[in-house]
């Protein structure tokens, strides 16, 4: 008989779980969700038949690390909101530590078959919900403090993380490099100037909320990284 995963665990049983999420998202991120079961399984120290016992298919196990990425994420978004002195500290730490959503993006953006999997998925889409809204909270307090400039939303940010999100070609310490630059870019962009003016020129057209962005946010940001226009 195959173990649910949602059941209550042993703690042997609890490591090995966490194990295979932990290198599962890895794993996800740097080569996608159609990786082989055996590199998760080798990644994660575990046997196969460990892996298959705790999630019996790819699906199953695509769907479990898509929510343990965004529970986790809107945990981190939290704590940054109510542990950092200003709301653009709180921004900051979290578009700095916004690798962590890459196994997220990767699952429900640039795999035909996770979005399958995980589109309608509850849980996911509460934690989005919570995500988009705390994370508009901080923008608008931001604005409202002085600290970013105000002819942006919280719509624009997230296309924002989403392209910088997009792993670029290159060897790894590279990719490092070129992540870390483009957040330091993207922050420059957004913070206000003395007085509140904007960073630069002005922007074309209105902010983009995450209204605008609904229940495909990010989606513009990963295709415009991807290479392909957003549909109109």
């Amino acid at each position: 008989m195959t173990a649910d995963p949602e059941t209550p665990l042993r703690a042997d049983a609890r490591r090995n779980r966490d194990q295979i999420l932990a290198a599962a998202r890895e794993v996800f991120a740097t080569q996608g969700p159609e990786v082989p079961m055996e590199e998760i399984a080798r990644t994660a120290g575990v046997g196969i038949g460990t892996l298959y016992r705790r999630f019996p298919d790819r699906d199953s196990l695509i769907r479990a690390v898509a929510r343990a990425s965004f529970a986790q994420v809107l945990d981190d978004t939290r704590s940054a909101a109510t542990e950092e002195p200003t709301a653009w500290d709180a921004l900051v730490r979290l578009v700095n530590r916004s690798h962590q959503l890459q196994a997220s993006v990767h699952l429900s953006l640039t795999s035909p078959r996770a979005r399958e999997v995980l589109h309608g998925d509850p849980e996911i889409e509460e934690s989005r919900d919570e995500l988009l809204a705390e994370f508009a909270r901080i923008v608008e307090a931001a604005k409202a403090e002085g600290t970013m400039r105000p002819d942006v939303d919280a719509g624009d940010v997230v296309v924002l993380t989403a392209m910088v999100l997009h792993r670029p070609p290159g060897a790894l310490a590279t990719a490092v490099l070129a992540f870390d630059r483009a957040v330091a870019i993207v922050l420059d962009g957004l913070r206000a100037r003395p007085g509140g003016t904007p960073a630069g020129s002005s922007l074309p057209g209105r902010p983009i909320t995450v209204d605008d962005l609904g229940a495909s946010a990010l989606r513009g940001g990963a295709d415009t990284a991807a290479g392909r226009r957003p549909t109109r």
